[in-house]
């Protein structure tokens, strides 16, 4: 397949011009309007929805509003079919470098891999690279890591059919976006982003139990797992909603600040009792409600350290999760995979501590006999996905909704 006239057109252009363009002075709206447009364009998307399709159907999604507290911000472009998320595309200015430059790379990782996508595509028109964001990203990677293919800009007119077999909306819908995904899939290094979100809050469980053990002394069995799990639902919750401009962004990164960091989460919980009708918050006796409100949780003594550790992880550098797009059945998995299992008693976890402290990392948890409810805490367990706001506000995208006792 040829290069369309358009596309040399643009190539001439770009070559005659780089050095102002390359300036600094030629910005990101700027290259997306006059080179990223048109060149898709000729690959069959449909970049200013002519069809005038609903919202939910449109081609390409532009999302360069979105900023996420000033440190990174949505890729600038979704490409769907049939609104299904295919690839991201972002955008930089030409005045980057692309090929050495790890930070814009990392940065489109992360979105990919948090929305399960398995390519995507970093360019400033200058250069063209598309990674595997089945990698799990790692802020040390250098921008090679995870890069399938990579061109530069005078490359476009005799490699098109390259980029056309991978890219036109007419190759996706004939699956040759999905044959070059899986042949390019990487052999080491990839992992789901359920999967290794899933290990990380293995990680913080078995830290928060043995932390929570020491520290109060007096919890049973039953309140240790009931204030473990609950206390990572509402931390992970609270970030969801901020990457979901539903919280104001960085409520819990403030926290890293300073001392008494639970008696400040307390709070924020507090907070969100009064904002969501859900059993996540529940920490005053309401009419109609059968349940006992939470009186557990809010007398805990934890560490600092155990807390800004967890807390750390959930933002951007340290964090490869970007929750703005991790898909919205996520915590529901985490929930009914963490609910079959319980830790030990306190005393147990004390003692092990205090016995074995070389083999930390076995003071975990204990998988209870598959005859037993998947519910072992006080109250069911909470899965994250939908909710709605006391004040009657219209429903957010996602909500709160308590997990029916399930027996095996």
């Amino acid at each position: 397949m040829p290069a369309p006239p358009v596309i040399a057109d643009l190539v001439e252009r770009f070559d005659q011009q780089g050095d102002a363009y390359k300036s600094g002075q030629y910005n990101e709206a700027q290259l997306r309007k006059e080179f990223i447009d048109p060149m898709f364009k000729a690959l069959g998307w449909d970049m200013e929805n002519v069809s005038g399709y609903a919202e939910a159907y449109k081609d390409v999604i532009h999302e360069d509003a979105i900023k996420i507290g000033g440190a990174t911000k949505a890729p600038d472009y979704c490409f769907r079919i049939g609104g299904t998320r295919k690839f991201f595309l972002e955008a930089k200015k030409p005045s980057v470098d692309i090929k050495t430059d790890a930070h814009p790379a990392y940065q489109l990782r992360r979105y990919a891999w948090s929305a399960k996508l398995p390519l995507s595509i970093l360019t400033d028109f200058e250069e063209f690279a598309v990674y595997d964001c089945r990698v799990e990203p790692n802020l040390s990677d250098k921008a090679s890591v995870a890069r399938v293919l990579y061109l530069n800009f005078r490359e476009y007119v005799s490699q098109w059919e390259e980029i056309a077999k991978i890219f036109a909306r007419e190759s996706i819908l004939k699956g040759s976006f999905d044959k070059f995904a899986e042949s390019t899939k990487a052999k080491r290094g990839t992992a789901e982003v359920d999967d290794a979100f899933l290990d990380e809050i293995e990680r913080w469980r078995a830290d928060l139990a043995r932390n929570l053990a020491l520290r109060n002394p007096k919890l049973s069995q039953r309140d240790l797992n009931f204030s473990v799990q609950r206390t990572i639902d509402r931390i992970v919750f609270l970030r969801i909603c901020e990457d979901r401009r539903v919280e104001v962004y960085g409520r819990l990164q403030a926290l890293l600040n300073g001392e008494h960091t639970y008696r400040r989460l307390y709070q924020l919980f507090r907070e969100a009792d009064q904002r969501y009708n859900s059993g996540l918050f529940y920490f005053q006796k309401e009419k109609d409600r059968v349940e006992p409100p939470d009186d557990v949780t809010p007398e805990l003594e934890i560490d600092d350290a155990v807390l800004k550790k967890i807390i750390r992880r959930l933002y951007y550098p340290d964090s490869p999760y970007e929750f703005s797009v991790l898909p919205a059945d996520i915590l529901g998995r985490f929930t009914s995979s963490f609910s079959a299992k319980s830790f030990a008693s306190p005393k147990a976890i004390r003692r092990k501590s205090k016995t074995n402290r070389r083999s930390r990392k076995q003071a975990a948890f204990i998988t209870r006999p598959l005859t037993l409810s998947i519910t072992s805490s006080r109250t069911p367990l909470v899965s994250c996905l939908k909710i709605k706001r006391r004040n009657k506000q219209p429903s957010f995208a996602f909500s709160i909704q308590r997990a029916v006792p399930v027996h095996f």
